[in-house]
């Protein structure tokens, strides 16, 4: 497991060299969700702006195949054709393996209540208590590492036992306070750090993928 996530993350630092000083970060956030996958727990996403679009790709590399294919077990195909005959065989034919990723942007009616009603910093936060479980994992994204909606988020997961996982710039904001791994990619641009975001959480999810499904593909 540990070459496979080696390969992944010298494959990134040959593409963008300028990521090096992120490397033992990447690694760590790699068996920090690697770890809670396999015992399984969920991933929880946040951000805003693109940040939360961020939050969103995310998720959706984990819910279903990312780079490898993750067809469903034949034992798991034979017991949908057994119970639902020719239909079942289609539906298990395709769906895929998932990782149980939640992406903290996808209430908008939840999220429109509760800024109306109590406090719209706190969106991130009370989902998480409400969804939250010891040993889960937040993944909260801002450029300028100062979201007072993420940090919020990375309190109540100390509170709850859920390790807490920052990507953020170098502009060291409040968030980076309460995170456990903070992965700081070395720009103070907004948009500059948001493209060195996706190389980085792709290599996170192909990583992942890879450890929980790869030697299937092999």
């Amino acid at each position: 497991m540990m070459q496979s996530i080696e390969i992944h993350i010298e494959t990134l630092l040959r593409r963008h060299p300028e990521l090096a000083p992120t490397a033992p970060a990447i690694r760590e956030t790699i068996e920090t969700i690697l770890a809670a996958f396999r015992a399984g727990n969920t991933l929880f996403c946040c951000g805003n702006g693109g940040s939360a679009a961020d939050a969103d790709h995310i998720c959706g590399e984990f819910l279903k195949g990312f780079l490898l294919r993750r067809e469903l077990p034949a034992a798991e195909q034979k017991r949908f054709t057994e119970r639902f005959g020719a239909e079942g065989s289609e539906l298990a034919g395709k769906l895929q393996r998932g990782l149980r990723s939640v992406s903290l942007l996808s209430h908008p009616g939840f999220t429109s209540a509760f800024c109306n009603d109590v406090d719209p910093y706190l969106v991130y936060a009370q989902q998480l208590y409400a969804l939250g479980r010891n040993g889960d994992v937040l993944l909260g994204i801002s450029t300028g590492g100062g979201a007072v909606n993420v940090k919020y988020a990375e309190m109540a997961a100390k509170m709850m036992g859920i390790r807490t996982i920052l990507l953020t710039g170098n502009r060291h904001g409040a968030c980076e306070k309460y995170a456990d791994i903070v992965i700081a990619v070395p720009d103070s641009e907004t948009y500059r750090i948001q493209e060195l975001h996706l190389p980085v959480y792709h290599t996170v999810c192909a990583a992942v993928e890879d450890a929980m499904f790869g030697g299937e593909e092999r």
